[in-house]
């Protein structure tokens, strides 16, 4: 399994755990929820740069 795959299967694990465990969709979202979320994607992101850099080598 490429690390690109490992990468995506750990943010989506992520998601579905703020999703269902911390309510980060819910109704009465505080910008700290929002923050996190962004911020999760922002270090998916960053890994993905790296591991696809990485990979090409």
């Amino acid at each position: 399994m490429s690390k690109v795959k490992i990468v995506s299967i750990i943010y989506a694990i992520g998601i579905i755990i703020g999703a269902l465990f911390f309510d980060v969709w819910g109704a009465d979202t505080t910008p700290f929820k929002t923050l996190s979320v962004f911020a999760w994607t922002v270090i998916f992101i960053i890994a993905l740069f790296f591991v696809d850099k990485n990979e090409r080598k």
